[in-house]
């Protein structure tokens, strides 16, 4: 086999993108007129209608709405649950630019629907092993310090569909239950004051600072054991994302943030927070959300997402319409830390190319990279690969599958590929 070889980064400077564009343009008329056509394709420009009268009035809509040419972009589910209640919808990563997700396009993922929640009647207890259990409203939580960050959150069932091969899906089917936000709320370590610290038997049975459960309050009482030590400096309990309240289907008035864990971890419709000294096995963290490996034994309390990424344009859907210049773009993102690099290719992985991050990466947070390429109309494969700082590069999906078999449904992080035909089809196969 090959080895890849690294190329550096390729950036088309303004003027050659203008040069490279302009070449295929003269290409295109000289095969319009030998074809006999009569006029040019562009039209001078006009008034338009919408230019000639008075537009919609200030109030016509109260609450921003997106413009009815934008009605594709929605959420879509990949399949039917079969439970009532059970659902998922996913983010159209596709139709999206930067990192941060609108609020009504976050991705859902629901145990037994969305509850009806008044915010005034809403309690959050801390209790088990702390000093002095009490019980919050939510006014007394807007009321402590507060701090807003972005995050991502991925359900750690993103990207299943591809453990056997290609589905054949588009983007948003393949990897859309991802969504980056801005979180507003109290960090778990001032709650965690609040209510006096951790009693003295804290953590005689399981060690270290023990554990916390996390338990919401719809009809399902999704819960989840957590240790605490790993994440005391960095949770947040929430009440805003994006600068709003939270959506009801994102968990108002109260959720858990746990920036880089598997999305079930970040409970929804918060009630309580239990501070013990063990996990307690919940069925989340037994029977669900644990990984089967192909030697029968299952990986469990896998929380952190590894580093992954997915080129969102071009991608399945869309279609190349002329041979030319084309940036590649997608998103990165890491469990554990901030990502460091990102690399595309062009062709099936024999070489690579660094790509270029908007910004300085933040730690457990999407980035987008872009790359540019010149695609000159033969059949190609494009693929992206992210090394996070910890110095974790996502691996092929040879290699995973290597280490963890064909049983699983969580956690899958392999380098994705899109194939583009001759006549511009991008397809996941």
């Amino acid at each position: 086999m090959t080895k890849p070889r690294d190329n550096p980064p390729t950036r088309l400077t303004s003027r050659s993108r203008r040069r490279v564009l302009g070449g295929f343009a003269a290409s295109a008329l000289v095969v319009a007129r030998r074809a006999g056509a009569a006029e040019p394709l562009l039209k001078p420009l006009e008034v338009a209608p919408w230019s000639r009268t008075p537009g919609a009035p200030i109030l016509a809509h109260p609450y921003g709405v997106p413009s009815s040419h934008e009605a594709d972009v929605v959420r879509r589910s990949a399949r039917a649950w079969p439970l009532p209640g059970a659902a998922s919808s996913m983010t159209p990563l596709a139709d999206l630019y930067g990192t941060i997700t609108p609020n009504g396009l976050v991705y859902e993922r629901h145990h037994n629907g969305v509850p009806d929640i008044d915010p005034d009647q809403h309690r959050l207890v801390l209790h088990g092993l702390v000093r002095q259990p009490k019980v919050f409203t939510m006014d007394d939580l807007v009321r402590l310090p507060a701090e807003s960050r972005i995050h991502f959150i991925e359900c750690s069932g993103n990207t299943g569909s591809e453990w056997n091969g290609p589905s054949g899906q588009p983007v948003q089917l393949t990897h859309g239950l991802l969504s980056c936000c801005e979180w507003t709320g109290v960090r778990l370590s001032t709650l965690l004051e609040e209510v006096g610290g951790l009693s003295a038997s804290a953590g005689q049975r399981g060690g270290g600072a023990g554990w916390v459960l996390a338990e919401g309050a719809d009809a399902a009482a999704m819960t989840r054991s957590l240790p605490l030590e790993r994440i005391l400096d960095r949770a947040l309990v929430v009440y805003a994302q994006n600068g709003e309240r939270l959506r009801p289907e994102n968990g108002y008035p109260l959720r858990l943030i746990v920036p880089g864990f598997e999305g079930n971890t970040n409970v929804k419709w918060l009630r309580r927070l239990k501070f013990v000294d063990a996990p307690l096995e919940t069925r989340e963290e037994t029977s669900k959300y644990t990984s089967l490996m192909a030697n029968g034994t299952a990986r469990q309390f896998a929380f952190e997402m590894d580093a992954k990424s997915v080129i969102t344009r071009p991608s399945p859907g869309h279609r190349l319409t002329t041979p030319g210049y084309y940036p590649i773009t997608g998103l990165a993102w890491s469990g554990r830390g901030a990502i460091r690099k990102v690399e595309v290719s062009a062709d099936g992985g024999a070489t690579w190319q660094l790509a270029r991050l908007d910004g300085t990466p933040r730690d457990r947070a999407l980035t987008r990279f872009q790359a540019d390429w010149l695609w000159q109309g033969a059949p190609a494969v494009i693929l992206s690969r992210a090394t996070d700082s910890t110095g974790y590069v996502q691996p092929t999906r040879e290699a995973l599958v290597a280490a963890r078999g064909l049983n699983s449904q969580y956690h899958y992080n392999a380098i994705q590929q899109w194939r583009i035909d001759a006549a511009g089809e991008v397809r996941n196969a």
